[in-house]
């Protein structure tokens, strides 16, 4: 089963870190990441800009709106993921944990719908 790993940080505990800390969780990150990905684990993993780079489109009543930055205000933003391939949630859990980025902020673990499934429930 696929699970999506979403990292959000709070920027101001990453702010906090001691100088050079923030290379350090990193660099252990990215060396846990590669034993993952070699274990057949981690599929993919990504890190994303910062929020002020970003663009929001929303359409409403067939206006389409853009605004620079994200949507919604937050402590914590969104700032990467890790798709995952896990035996059940416990075990998805446990993996999201072995990554420092709870220090920091936190890591919702959620289950990746199969869309083959759903590309044969509505017939497309």
């Amino acid at each position: 089963m696929k699970f999506l790993l979403m990292v959000y940080t709070d920027p101001v505990l990453l702010d906090a870190l001691p100088e050079g800390e923030f290379d350090r969780l990193m660099k252990g990150c990215l060396h846990k990441a590669d034993e993952l990905r070699a274990a057949g684990v981690l599929l993919d993993s990504q890190q994303l800009e910062l929020p002020s780079s970003a663009r929001s489109v929303r359409t409403r009543n067939g206006n389409t709106h853009i605004v620079d930055g994200p949507f919604a205000e937050a402590k914590e933003v969104f700032a990467g993921f890790n798709l995952i391939e896990a035996p059940d949630i416990e075990e998805a859990v446990r993996i999201a944990n072995s990554f420092p980025w709870t220090r920091t902020g936190s890591i919702e673990v959620r289950p990746v719908r199969d869309m083959d499934t759903v590309r044969v429930r509505v017939g497309a």
